[in-house]
């Protein structure tokens, strides 16, 4: 089943690489922007922004942020009632996006509201932030009704050369290829992996790298289907495209490949893959193994509420 977007349309940017994301995609897409975070400096003039407070806690953890992100929880709401469809844009591997992705997409949920997720994954050397990451990106696809994962690690794994700013830029392009496209391409209702490579390749290395990228995040045979995005197709030859295109009908267990060419000067690879069943990071969290109906405390996400109770020490 494809994701069906729904006017109007609303983007809604977590944090500080959410806001940025939600900046570009609103310009892309021409619609409404609102930005979610609980670090002012996240926010711009131009935009709508709903500050989550964390009071006099100046480092807060992502439960207390996400705790903090229910006392707002009104507001948030009447803004997404006004909307049909609503893209979240969040870095999981930041606090902010961690804290405050499963609370926003838990409120789209029960305001029936059609949501589709963009969310990035840290790199393997970001050890503190891998656990907070797969619980948020957990809760996340399950009140999603698509959601469009992008690993930050597997990028690197594929050009260990690139620096981590190198590796945003690359991470943040191939998004906004997937944003431009969604009043065009057909997009799977499941988890979908999106893989890229960095500039510079011709056609058949960046899609060499993409589905290394992809199966550093997925077994093979969890993929059911995959769009293709070829950047700057007018300047490749159609014989190439026709080949790359067999090479992609392979790898899905379904015969469900698209392809999607745009102009550019420079030729690229993005790719879009849907997968059913285990995925990389669902070992983020170990005890994501436990099936939902087995789990006391699912409905609500861990948060930490400053209650301020004047207890005294028992000696």
């Amino acid at each position: 089943m494809s994701f069906q977007v729904k006017e109007p349309i609303l983007v809604i940017g977590l944090g500080g690489v959410g806001s940025k994301l939600a900046d570009e995609a609103k310009i892309s897409l021409n619609v409404d922007c609102v930005m979610i975070s609980n670090d002012k400096k996240d926010f711009s003039s131009e935009n709508e922004s709903i500050h989550i407070s964390t009071d006099s806690i100046i480092n807060p953890s992502v439960q207390l942020i996400r705790g903090s992100t229910y006392k707002v929880s009104e507001k948030i709401k009447s803004k997404i009632s006004q909307y049909s469809t609503i893209v979240l844009m969040s870095n999981l591997a930041g606090k902010a996006g961690a804290a405050i992705a499963p609370v926003v997409s838990e409120m789209c949920k029960e305001e029936d509201k059609g949501l589709i997720s963009f969310a990035v994954m840290p790199f393997k050397y970001e050890k503190e932030r891998i656990f907070n990451s797969g619980v948020a990106l957990k809760r996340v696809r399950e009140n999603s009704q698509c959601t469009i994962v992008l690993d930050n690690d597997s990028l690197l794994e594929s050009n260990p050369e690139l620096t981590s700013k190198t590796c945003y830029k690359i991470a943040n392009s191939a998004i906004m290829h997937i944003v431009k496209s969604l009043d065009s391409s057909e997009l799977s209702s499941d988890t979908n992996i999106l893989t890229t490579s960095k500039d510079g390749q011709n056609i058949e290395e960046s899609l060499r790298d993409s589905l290394k990228m992809l199966y550093e995040n997925a077994p093979p045979n969890t993929i059911k289907s995959s769009i293709l995005y070829v950047v700057g197709g007018e300047n490749i030859p159609v014989g190439v495209i026709n080949s790359i295109k067999n090479i992609t009908s392979g790898i899905s267990n379904e015969v469900n490949s698209q392809i999607d060419m745009s102009s550019s000067d420079q030729s690229k690879v993005v790719m879009l893959s849907s997968v059913q069943g285990m995925v990389k990071f669902d070992n983020y969290d170990p005890l994501g193994m436990i099936p939902q109906e087995n789990t006391l405390d699912w409905s609500t996400p861990d948060c930490s509420i400053d209650c301020k109770l004047d207890l005294y020490q028992l000696e």
